[in-house]
């Protein structure tokens, strides 16, 4: 499987891992009961990059999401997410990664209850390519609400200490999810810039595969969009446990036009 393919299906393990939307934006009216300080330090940066109630607050986003490998390979879409639900559809006029067999404009949508695919305007119900829109469709969302959802129920956060990376002081938090059955989970490792409070980069593991020695680093930038502080800029590759990386070629994800409450209802996410 290839390592792509990997990180689409940590993602949509960890939404899976994470509770409800309501529940959390119910939670942000006050702070919480922290666990520890690095509980804190996750709250804190939230409060700066804009907290789920704020996303949820906006109703709706339209943006474009671009995601080439370093074989140039490309997914470019328009997306669609309403966070009453969060419902999430997507427009693929170049899908060199997703559905590379498929020639022509593709759909992807969430509707609530159902995932479903259009190739050329006609429904689609082969199960494997439905399989990766179920992937596809909560992933695309979960990356955009991941700094608001690190305060979803079921986390756990460890604050690791302070460390210097470039001249730039950091406190390190870690996250893990909780297990009912016991399983490792995946693991975050977040540097909190001291002077900022952002987090300008992070490592992640993949456990369902059992890639839990060698993490991968992921480099953000941000964007003001509105009243929030969007990582519109991301970039990630293997590392280790020290936050190195090799010399080779990062992954990169970029979202531009992003416009939100643009009216999307219910309706725009059916097939």
């Amino acid at each position: 499987m290839k390592y792509h393919q990997l990180i689409m299906i940590f993602i949509s393990a960890l939404i899976m891992s994470c509770g409800g939307k309501d529940q959390t934006a119910r939670q942000e009216k006050a702070p919480p009961q922290f666990q520890n300080k690095g509980h804190e330090l996750i709250y804190n940066m939230t409060q700066k990059v804009g907290n789920y109630a704020t996303l949820w607050n906006k109703r709706d986003v339209v943006y474009t999401y671009t995601y080439r490998t370093p074989d140039n390979k490309a997914d470019i879409s328009t997306e669609k997410y309403l966070f009453d639900g969060e419902l999430s559809y997507g427009l693929y006029q170049t899908h060199e990664r997703t559905f590379p067999d498929l020639e022509g404009p593709i759909e992807q949508g969430y509707d609530g209850k159902e995932y479903w695919l259009k190739h050329n305007g006609q429904v689609q119900n082969d199960t494997t390519h439905l399989k990766r829109v179920a992937f596809n469709r909560p992933t695309n969302f979960y990356w955009f609400a991941m700094f608001q959802k690190l305060l979803d129920p079921g986390l756990n956060y460890e604050y690791l200490g302070e460390e210097t990376i470039d001249n730039t002081p950091y406190d390190v938090v870690k996250i893990t999810f909780t297990s009912a059955d016991e399983k490792p989970t995946d693991v975050y490792q977040l540097y909190i810039n001291q002077k900022t409070a952002l987090v300008d980069q992070f490592l992640f593991t993949v456990a369902d595969f059992g890639v839990m020695e060698t993490p991968n680093l992921m480099k953000v930038e941000y964007e003001q969009i509105e009243d929030l502080l969007i990582p519109t800029k991301r970039r990630y590759k293997k590392s280790t446990w020290e936050a190195s990386v090799s010399d080779a070629p990062w992954i990169t994800v970029t979202w531009t036009n992003i416009q939100f409450n643009t009216g999307l209802s219910t309706r725009d996410f059916l097939k």
